[in-house]
């Protein structure tokens, strides 16, 4: 799976987790939501992203072919 991919697939998981946090544990797990919105807002602006530079270190490649 490339790197873009990677990202898409953790950010859509995260989001998920974080409203079955505020739905069965606390509501104050929605400000995990915000966070998570926030980070892939100022990501798609200024291109930094801190999930892509961790998933690099774990040995994602950022290449596009299979």
């Amino acid at each position: 799976m490339s790197l873009d991919k990677s990202i898409l697939a953790f950010a859509g998981f995260m989001v998920l987790l974080s409203v079955a946090l505020t739905v069965w544990v606390s509501p104050l797990f929605v400000w995990l939501t915000v966070f998570v919105g926030a980070n892939l807002l100022q990501s798609a602006f200024t291109g930094f992203c801190p999930a892509a530079m961790l998933l690099k270190k774990l040995g994602v490649r950022s290449g596009t072919a299979f």
